[in-house]
């Protein structure tokens, strides 16, 4: 076939395909007004075949064209998606939309992030790694809360409030768990859906997602893009970004995989096995992603007394924070092929301060707890649940007691714990443990006198302590910010705003109860907290890497008194 036919044909193709993808989303969006006008139904499941129809045409000309040869994992997705579109058919046609309705928009945003203006707007996010990040993660957040206003998205068909819909998105996308409305009651399974992909789609991280697909499209990374992507998972090591990204991807599959198979022999004992493996496969990339979002209105209160679910939600909400080079870093230690004996400084520091804040947070919440929310517990019960709040704290979100019953004690332990957070690098929030370390490691040099930070034999540069200082400091003055509004425009208690704003900025989404209770103007408060807790961090780890250059200058130092 000529070159001429094949770019008319394509064209031809994907003018239909958005416009099909349009009317998809007014489908699912105006499902009341069309049920007025017409038999639904019918509209629904002719325009879930048409899309059917315009995928098989899809597949059957790149086969015909022998473009098939060229991009052969784009014809393979199709086809899988064309297998479940089939499937779903005979269990809801509006899940077919739905689902197709994703491959549409994602052709749609790769044309006008590749191809459009001829690929100006790609070089542009590619140049400037933090505008991209905050570009993309508003771009998730814009479509999830869209999504999540559609009537198909409640259980009773109503469009969900603008705020409530952007907080709710915002929540999943930068995997806090704060929630307004209950997830498992007010959501249907659609709404439900949308929110589980925003949360792996936050968990991963925008960058890793959108890097990846950049790659399946066949775009060349530019070495400043595969720098950038070391710094977001952490990897200080020199590695093909396709097999990083592989092995992120993998790590993240069987870990997830594994943990709904642990999570399901709890489920199955209350739940049918259908809802059971949903609710399992929910929880558990829910665990992982640290993002705190659970289908029971008590969180996991009712499973507390179960070792099964406390260790199972604990160890996927470690494996989620420690980062991902952490944990490729571990496999490679114990199950590479040379046996490599040595794990990196960040590794071993990463694992040792998370390690010392869950014992310190396990002891803290124990006694703290012992004549409040836990005083009719057993010992084992105690102790189960101390773990539990110990871990949860840094950044996850889940509860298995009430957090407005916990004692002053214990919610001053919470807030510290929620600041530091998760490690670089991982699916959580918080300053991270590395920056919580370095600060530790200077004012220990400061007392004994070093001159250098330095542990196991190694010696940090001053620059990261220069840094850590940075992080902390911005973040705690954002927090003081905030939190400084929140108590002009709500009427709740200094340490419950306290709480609920440094949850958001850690992005851990546990509340005292006050979520829901807040007016709109605090909801967006809170709201833009997550989302500044979330990009904030790493914003500040590129803007590190993109200095701009300056004169040669030094001017002539003059010690000035401190403390």
């Amino acid at each position: 076939m000529p070159a001429d036919n094949k770019q008319t044909i394509l064209k031809h193709i994907e003018f239909t395909a958005y416009l099909l993808a349009g009317w998809s989303f007014l489908v699912l969006y105006l499902e009341p007004i069309l049920q007025y006008l017409a038999n639904f139904k019918i509209i629904e499941a002719g325009t879930a075949l048409a899309n059917i129809i315009l995928l098989s045409l899809t597949i059957l000309y790149r086969v015909l064209s022998g473009e098939a040869a060229k991009r052969k994992s784009i014809v393979y997705f199709d086809i899988l998606l064309l297998f479940l579109g089939t499937l779903l058919m005979a269990y809801q046609a509006k899940f077919v939309i739905f689902f197709l309705l994703i491959r549409q928009t994602y052709f749609i945003m790769q044309y006008l992030i590749f191809r459009a203006f001829e690929g100006r707007f790609y070089r542009l996010l590619t140049n400037n790694p933090p505008v991209s990040l905050m570009l993309s993660f508003a771009g998730v957040i814009l479509v999830g809360s869209v999504l999540l206003m559609l009537p198909a998205a409640t259980n009773d068909g109503r469009v969900t409030h603008f705020i409530d819909a952007i907080f709710t998105a915002t929540s999943a996308t930068c995997v806090t768990g704060l929630v307004v409305v209950d997830t498992g009651t007010y959501f249907s399974l659609f709404g439900q859906l949308v929110i589980l992909a925003l949360i792996q789609v936050g968990g991963l991280g925008i960058m890793t997602i959108s890097t990846a697909f950049a790659i399946i499209m066949g775009q060349r990374i530019t070495l400043k893009l595969e720098n950038i992507m070391h710094n977001v998972v952490g990897d200080t090591t020199t590695v093909n970004l396709f097999n990083l990204l592989r092995s992120i991807i993998i790590v993240t599959a069987i870990i997830e995989g594994i943990g709904a198979g642990v999570l399901y022999i709890v489920f199955s004992k209350v739940l049918p096995p259908g809802q059971a493996l949903y609710h399992s496969i929910f929880h558990s990339i829910s665990a992982f992603c640290n993002a705190g979002f659970a289908l029971w209105s008590d969180s996991i209160v009712s499973f507390r007394d179960s070792p099964v679910m406390v260790f199972g939600i604990t160890f996927l909400i470690i494996l989620g924070g420690l980062g991902f080079t952490v944990l490729i870093d571990v496999y490679r230690y114990l199950f590479a092929p040379q046996k490599i004996r040595k794990l990196t400084l960040h590794s071993k520091l990463v694992m040792l301060t998370t390690l010392g804040l869950i014992i310190l947070g396990f002891v803290s919440i124990y006694i703290g707890e012992y004549s409040h929310s836990m005083k009719d517990f057993t010992v084992y019960k105690r102790l189960l649940n101390s773990w539990f709040q110990s871990i949860t704290l840094r950044t996850a979100g889940f509860n298995t007691v009430d957090i407005g019953d916990l004692g002053a004690a214990t919610i001053l332990v919470s807030i510290v714990l929620m600041f530091i957070g998760a490690s670089p690098g991982s699916t959580g929030g918080g300053i991270k443990t590395t920056t919580f370390s370095v600060l530790v490691l200077s004012v220990t040099s400061m007392l004994t006198g070093k001159r250098d930070l330095s542990i196991f034999n190694r010696k940090i540069p001053i620059a990261n302590a220069r840094e850590a200082t940075s992080l902390a400091t911005l973040s705690a003055s954002i927090i003081f910010v905030i939190v400084f509004f929140l108590m002009l425009s709500e009427p709740f208690a200094f340490d419950k705003l306290l709480f609920e704003a440094v949850s958001a900025f850690g992005t851990v989404g546990l509340s005292t109860g006050i979520t829901g209770r807040l007016s709109y103007p605090g909801k967006l408060l809170i709201t833009m907290l997550m989302y500044i807790g979330r990009i904030g961090p790493l914003t500040m780890i590129y803007a590190f890497s993109l200095r701009k250059k300056q004169a040669n200058l030094d001017f002539a130092e003059e010690k000035i008194a401190i403390g």
